[in-house]
């Protein structure tokens, strides 16, 4: 791989987290009916038990889990990202379906992401803030680089895998 081909990858992976970092926490903070969007389908790795999920150590069977977990069991919160490092892990993923060159546009690598702040859980002047640490392995979504999706607001990277806990 060129040095400029290294730069363009480094690019793509630190516009792609930050968007991904943006996007999320919103969605964590204020629209919990749209988290389960932003994992990979299990359709798109059959025979895996993907998305992996762990939350402060537990597992959570799918992303469709998380959402409910959400929704159902965990207070109001406000995450607070202080901050995130990304590194490109493949540059050459292979997407089924997809006809992207490989690298080159940077739409077809995997992202490791780790972020961490601070989450309020309950009232928001009454919460204590509490530091957390999560990691995500990100990867194309491959309804938007093959096209099949045509829908607004179509995610070019999910969730494959991801580790959150809350630091003591």
């Amino acid at each position: 791989m060129g040095d400029q081909e290294h730069v363009s990858l480094i690019k793509a992976s630190t516009n792609a987290s930050q968007y991904f970092v943006d996007s999320y926490y919103a969605a964590l903070n204020q629209r919990r009916n749209t988290i389960a969007s932003f994992y990979m389908a299990p359709a798109a790795m059959p025979g895996t038990n993907l998305p992996s999920i762990s939350f402060n150590g537990s597992p959570i069977p799918t992303a469709a889990a998380m959402q409910t977990l959400f929704e159902q069991q965990i207070p109001q919160a406000h995450y607070e990202v202080q901050c995130y490092d990304c590194h490109v892990v493949n540059p050459n993923y292979v997407v089924e379906g997809s006809h992207v060159p490989p690298a080159k546009t940077g739409k077809n690598m995997t992202i490791l992401l780790g972020v961490s702040g601070y989450v309020k859980y309950g009232k928001p002047k009454e919460a204590q803030p509490r530091a957390f640490s999560e990691s995500f392995l990100l990867v194309p979504n491959p309804g938007a680089i093959t096209g099949q999706q045509r829908m607004k607001n179509v995610k070019e990277w999910v969730i494959q895998t991801q580790t959150f806990r809350i630091v003591v």
